[in-house]
């Protein structure tokens, strides 16, 4: 016969599991990334993998001073493609030098054994770039672990996702109100330039190429099409003479093309730093504006770019490469947009914003060059 007493401890036990598993279920939430998957992840996740290492530029807002409290490791591409910052950085958080390596540059180098052995519970990863795909190995490898992964984009069609990653991220990791202060202050400035740029016939239209990483290839022009740096030209009011030649939203075309188009305006990007001796645009961190201009000049005289009519009538322009990759793309957008059009955004402060973004958005004291204007030199 079981006893009154028997009885009420195993009612006492079960009540105890059952909220227990109460408890474990209102710790978890369902997040649809922007792949459309919905993604079942913990609460507030302790242990995170970021599978590209720019995605630290968009934990920046959201974290703040806690940015390396929850990394346990990165891929290592973040290191080599943008050293000056990374190395602000480390000075600020010298924890991000203590972070575990995952892989190096390209998504066959990312280890599945590395993650797992760090037993994250969330891991971020593009749709595309450097670090693994969706139907990759490591996606399997994760997915058949159950660790939970996230997709956002930043870099294939950044007007369209930059605003809908950073919420995602901002649901994925606790942090909505930081998320939602970043997309507010995007938002904004987007709607400002597309209220004005919608009115604009495409007879007025500026016919722009940006040569993407310029100086720093063996060849000309590595440019974008449909996507990346090309939609900040489009969202800012410009003629990407390059959306029609490339497969893809990232690509090569030759000098010979590039002079045959001739474009109205010509941008050139980059992200070497003030010591850098190879050649390329320096731009970014730690670069101040009178080496920028320096570096500028030179890639001017480059026999395809010299003779075009955007050098002749000085509307020729540099910018920050990583932007390409960045939820601070909002700026990009803002200047290609002052450059197009002064008279029609006289109103538009990117150099103010940029301040207002490194202030209220990251942790570290960039300071540093992120464009350059031919009619400053």
């Amino acid at each position: 016969m079981v006893s009154l007493k028997s009885v009420l401890h195993a009612v006492t036990i079960a009540s105890c599991f059952l909220g227990a598993s109460a408890l474990n279920v209102a710790q978890a939430r369902n997040v649809t990334d922007i792949t459309g998957h919905v993604v079942s992840l913990p609460d507030h996740p302790k242990r995170i993998v970021l599978g590209e290492g720019r995605l630290i530029y968009a934990l920046e807002p959201l974290e703040g001073e806690n940015l390396f409290k929850r990394i346990v490791g990165w891929q290592g591409e973040f290191r080599s493609a943008d050293t000056q910052y990374y190395d602000q950085m480390l000075k600020k958080f010298p924890e991000a030098g203590k972070v575990a390596v995952i892989g190096r540059s390209s998504a066959d180098t990312v280890s599945p054994e590395k993650v797992l052995d760090l037993h994250p519970d969330l891991v971020i990863f593009t749709t595309t770039g450097h670090g693994p795909g969706q139907s990759s190995d490591v996606v399997r490898r994760l997915k058949s672990a159950h660790i939970p992964i996230i997709f956002v984009d930043f870099r294939k069609d950044p007007i369209k996702n930059t605003v809908k990653s950073m919420t995602i991220l901002g649901q994925a990791l606790d942090r909505e109100n930081e998320a939602k202060a970043f997309t507010d202050f995007y938002e904004n400035r987007l709607n400002q330039i597309e209220n004005i740029v919608k009115d604009i016939p495409a007879s007025e239209r500026p016919r722009v190429f940006i040569n993407m990483l310029a100086g720093a290839r063996q060849t000309c022009c590595h440019t974008a099409g449909k996507g990346n740096m090309g939609s900040f030209i489009e969202a800012a009011g410009g003629q990407n003479v390059a959306a029609n030649m490339l497969p893809g939203y990232l690509g090569d075309i030759s000098a010979e093309a590039l002079i045959s188009l001739n474009p109205d305006v010509l941008i050139l990007d980059g992200t070497r730093g003030p010591g850098a001796t190879a050649p390329g645009l320096k731009m970014g961190a730690q670069v101040t504006p009178e080496i920028a201009r320096q570096s500028f000049l030179s890639l001017l005289k480059a026999p395809e770019l010299a003779n075009l009519q955007a050098v002749k009538n000085k509307k020729a322009y540099g910018i920050w490469h990583s932007y390409y990759d960045n939820p601070f793309n909002i700026l990009a957008v803002e200047v290609m947009a002052k450059w197009f059009y002064p008279e029609r955004f006289k109103s538009l402060n990117p150099d103010a914003d940029l301040s207002e973004m490194q202030k209220r958005f990251t942790a570290l004291p960039v300071g540093g060059t992120y464009w350059i204007d031919t009619n400053a030199l």
